[in-house]
This record gives structure tokens, sequence and C-alpha cells, in this order.
């Protein structure tokens, strides 16, 4: 898509909402409800970030990231993360060819949407691999480095950290996600329908709605909305406010949090607002879009203490305060 093919940015937002809605019509074909995962995703693939998605096996989390490649027409790998994984498996490694010279052979990473199942089954050793891959969109092997073909996201699923067999993820490599999102079981129509869908021989085919060249275009566009000050001083404070100790931090946050929201949740707030604004057909984020998009950014950044733990103080109880 040329850049040239709107004459304005009123006209290129008017033309992503109507990209959008058709994006979710086509996962819709597959994905019964879960509209909420589904707008959350999409919203961090536009914004450039990465999404993790944490629930118990068995809620689709799988079929929805790919589902949504299909409909972006991008190529898209699965790495099972298990317990035996090594970085190489998912990087790929240096061998020797006939002629006896060494040829690095590109592993699972190298694809424009990467599902990483159950990550945090893996080791650390094996889960830090993909830190420079989702920061620099770039992969280092045997000295070189290898960039990865644009547009890159990782969607991860997670299971619940109190299930058996699983490595909490390192919060260096939590942070790097943009959104963090819960998925939940489905309601009863909603799970009546799936087993009607998926219990008979009926296949379902999806158009792919977009492209590589137009995705990094609405990115680009995304990212040139303007913001107000006020908007920018809201998502700051907000992130500030999670930071015990903080003069504006509130007495919760002070009694309850250990660790705090660093400066790459501002930016994403303010970029994720940007995203929901534009799905919304607003050229300018306000307030309400730092808010709409607050709690999965957060949700993984802060750190509850023991006593938050002993009072049955949730995160999402935290955040909404702080909202």
């Amino acid at each position: 898509m040329s850049e040239n093919q709107y004459k304005s940015e009123v006209e290129a937002i008017d033309a992503f909402v109507g990209r959008y809605k058709e994006l979710t019509n086509e996962i819709g074909k597959v994905i019964v409800g879960q509209d909420d995962v589904i707008k959350k995703v999409l919203i961090s693939v536009f914004s450039r970030g990465h999404c993790l998605l944490v629930g118990v096996p068995g809620l689709a989390k799988t079929l929805l990231v790919s589902t949504i490649s299909d409909s972006l027409g991008l190529s898209f790998n699965r790495i099972q993360f298990t317990p035996d994984l090594m970085p190489s498996d998912i990087i790929g490694s240096e061998i020797l060819d006939e002629s006896k010279n060494f040829k690095f052979v590109k592993g699972p990473l190298f694809a424009n949407i990467i599902l990483a199942d159950e990550i945090n089954r893996t080791p650390p050793k094996t889960q830090s691999a993909l830190l420079e891959a989702m920061q620099e969109r770039t992969v280092t092997a045997a000295g070189h480095q290898y960039k990865l073909e644009e547009p890159f996201f990782v969607l991860a699923t997670q299971n619940p950290i109190e299930q058996e067999g699983t490595y909490p993820l390192p919060e260096a490599q939590l942070d790097r996600f943009m959104f963090n999102v819960w998925v939940d079981y489905p309601k009863y129509e909603e799970e009546l329908s799936i087993v009607k869908n998926t219990t008979t021989d009926k296949s379902v085919q999806l158009n792919k709605v977009m492209n590589a060249e137009e995705i990094i275009y609405f990115q680009k566009l995304i990212r040139q909305l303007p913001v107000a000050d006020n908007v920018m001083e809201y998502a700051v404070k907000l992130a500030t406010s999670t930071r015990a100790g903080n003069e504006l931090a509130s007495d919760v946050v002070n009694s309850y949090l250990s660790w705090g929201a660093g400066p790459r949740a501002s930016q994403y707030l303010i970029i994720g607002a940007k995203c929901h604004a534009a799905i919304n057909g607003k050229y300018s984020p306000d307030i309400e879009d730092v808010k709409a998009v607050a709690e999965p950014i957060l949700r993984h950044r802060i750190v509850r203490n023991y006593k938050a733990e002993a009072d049955g103080y949730s995160i999402e109880k935290i955040i909404e305060g702080l909202l």
C-alpha cells in the first residue's frame, strides 16, 4: 500500500476502521465470543507490541492466534515450549554443508507471527532467547546478527503459574509484552455454539483481509496520531503512581506493592490509547482510551507484596483503584 493512497490522515483512519471491522468479522467465523481478547491482540499487533495470553488449557488460545495470522495474510510459526527446548531450537544454528563451510539454518523464529505456546513450560534460559528478538527484532547466532522480517509479533500463551511444571517468566521478559490478557471460560451460550461448530466436519474458509505492507502502513499511521498534553500527563502519572514511595503513590500502593511499572508502561499506555482511538474512528486519543488499555498493560508490571496476598488484594483491584 502506498502512503499516497489516502488523501488525508482522516481518510486513512476511516479506512483503518473499515479494515478492522472486516478483520474482526473474519476472526469471528472461527472464534466464538472472546471479543475483548481479540480486540486486545489486534491493538497489540497494530501498536507493534507483543501479547501474552494467560488462561487454563483448552480455551482456544492457540486457535485464536493462528486464525489472526490467517486473516492478516502473514507467515506463521508455532513453537511448542517444552522443558527440554534449547535456544538454538528456536533461533536456528550453524551446520557444515557439503563443501565443509558453515551455513546458518534459520529456526522457527523467522516468521511474521510467532506463537510461543505454553511459554512458561520451558526453563528461563530458553525463555531469554526470545528477548533480543522481541525487543530488537534481530537474532544473534555464532557472532552474526540476522534481521527478522517486519511485521514481527510474538503472541505467547501461558498457563497459570499455579499449574504444575511451570516456570515463572523473568520480569525483564514480561516487560517486553505490551499486554497481559486473561482468557476466561466462555459463557454458556458461547460454549454451546462452540460445541455445535466443532463437532461436525464443516470447515471454514478465511479471507485474507490485509497484507504485511498494509499492516506496516497502519502501524506508522497510528504512531503519527497527535496526543493532547493532558492525556500524555495522565498516562505518565498513572504509571508513576504504581511505584511505592513515589509522591504520586496512594496509601494502597505504598502498603501493597513491592514493585511498580517502569517507563515502558507509559509508552505502551500512549501507543495503546492511540490504537484504541483509531479503531473507534477517533483521530486523537483521550483519557478514556488510556483507561481502556491500562489493565492489560499494568497487570504484569506491578508486583504485590506478601501483605496484599494476605489481605486478598488482587492486582486487578489495585489497578481499578488507580483508575
